[in-house]
């Protein structure tokens, strides 16, 4: 493979962008990263001619992968056509909404923004509003954006802003606790439960090493926040209509609540975010209320001819069936993998995301007969249990920098392309095939 033309293009967007990107995870490909020049189904290729078996969709939101049904492309040509943005309503956002209350078992009313950081930026203030409380309780290692609120670290003792410009007045309102950590969400509840909005989390944490939540774990943050009057806020940017199909991770895990924020699938990868949830709630959003909100781009009529056209090609088709039958058989493929050649490596993920944590420590190879067999699903009786990852710190452990320094660049050669690095999930879309999952578990093999 030769990167010629990537490396010229490199050295051109260090002139004119910070870092020569626009989204600071895209420069973690080291020495640089490859341009890519169009997508082919489950594929990419890059400004060299090289391809490549693309696992990372776009970070997520290509549930169908990157060439289109044509019902898909049509109904969003057909809107195109007519004009790109109009300073009114539409009829085309009316019916997204639609669908998404009606499959999503927390949402009963609805507001479209434009990404991700903006529903979850939207939705602590709306808390905050609807409460009249300030804290917000998130989870150490997940992601909710680019937002004040919650680019802080540390823990509920000592909270600073994980980034620069970020004021220490905002980070000492948010609460980082451990995820899956049931005693140190009590702990916060005992002293500041009088004054906590919400508590934000993922599903899954899916931006820091895909781990699942322990039995009970969120039905226990669903009971102490109605206990104490605070909201649970279910951040699915990443998960929504990917885990649990249109029902979103929600309805997997059987425990609704009283937000939730979407991104990536439900714009059909267009820019697009969303918050909803309970109509009492969501009422407070201006102007049927006094927490303000606006945007000039939000329900932006081709993305949401996208993200409709998307979702209904999906309910239509086989399409879940289709990306968690193959995401089974990576996830299968790899635990047999690493049971052979790294059996201290965790896989993890579920429906149609994937992952292997470089864990370190983990049991023997003669001992894991009773694993999980299709990702951690943080069972008790699983001989990994003790090793596998519980939280953000645990995947920080693990060989991160193996996995970015040699293992990506050793997949890479070999043609397939992963997230950036060890934190990223990866995600199976509709234009992947069976052969695309096996030439990727032979990469594997080949660079463990």
């Amino acid at each position: 493979m030769t990167d010629d033309h990537s490396r010229e293009l490199y050295d051109r967007a260090l002139s004119v962008m910070p870092g020569g990107v626009n989204s600071a995870v895209r420069a973690a490909i080291e020495p640089y990263p490859f341009f890519v020049q169009k997508g082919d189904g489950g594929h990419v290729i890059d400004a060299d001619g090289n391809r490549y078996i693309d696992w990372v969709m776009g970070l997520g939101p290509l549930l169908l992968g990157h060439d289109l049904p044509e019902p898909v492309r049509a109904g969003i040509q057909r809107n195109a056509s007519e004009g790109p943005i109009y300073g009114t309503p539409t009829e085309i956002e009316v019916d997204l909404a639609e669908f998404v209350v009606r499959h999503v078992p927390s949402v009963e009313k609805i507001r479209f923004v434009n990404s991700g950081t903006e529903a979850t930026t939207s939705a602590v203030r709306l808390a905050r509003g609807y409460t009249g409380r300030n804290k917000i309780v998130v989870m150490q290692g997940g992601y909710h954006g680019a937002q004040e609120s919650t680019l802080v670290e540390g823990d509920a003792e000592n909270p600073a802003p994980s980034s620069a410009g970020v004021p220490q007045s905002f980070a000492e309102h948010t609460l980082p606790v451990p995820f899956n950590d049931e005693d140190a969400v009590r702990e916060v509840f005992e002293e500041h439960g009088d004054d906590i909005a919400a508590v934000m989390t993922e599903p899954i944490l899916a931006n820091h090493g895909v781990v699942y939540p322990e039995d009970g774990y969120h039905e226990f943050l669903r009971e102490i926040t109605d206990e104490h009057g605070s909201l649970l806020i279910f951040d699915e940017v990443i998960t929504g209509f990917r885990v649990g199909g249109l029902g979103c991770a929600q309805s997997e895990f059987g425990v609704t609540p009283d937000l939730t924020t979407f991104g990536k699938i439900v714009g059909g990868g267009f820019p697009v975010g969303a918050l909803g949830g309970r109509a009492e709630i969501v009422e407070q959003l201006a102007p049927s209320g006094p927490v303000f909100q606006a945007g000039t781009f939000s329900g932006h009529p081709v993305t949401m001819a996208a993200g409709l056209e998307t979702l209904q090609f999906a309910a239509e088709n086989d399409v879940y069936d289709h990306v968690n039958g193959l995401g089974e058989q990576l996830r299968s493929g790899l635990t047999e993998i690493l049971a052979e050649q790294a059996p201290s490596y965790t896989v993890t993920g579920t429906d149609s995301m994937f992952k292997v944590i470089f864990t370190r420590d983990g049991p023997g190879a003669n001992s894991l007969e009773e694993q999980c067999s299709n990702g951690c699903r943080q069972r008790p009786t699983c001989p990994r249990y003790d090793s596998c990852p519980k939280n953000a710190a645990d995947v920080k452990n693990a060989e991160t920098d193996r996995w970015r320094r040699i293992f990506w660049g050793q997949m890479k050669e070999r043609g397939v392309f992963l997230s950036q690095n060890q934190f990223e999930c990866q995600f199976v879309s509709y234009g992947h095939t069976e052969e695309d999952v096996e030439e990727t578990l032979e990469a594997y093999k080949e660079a463990l």
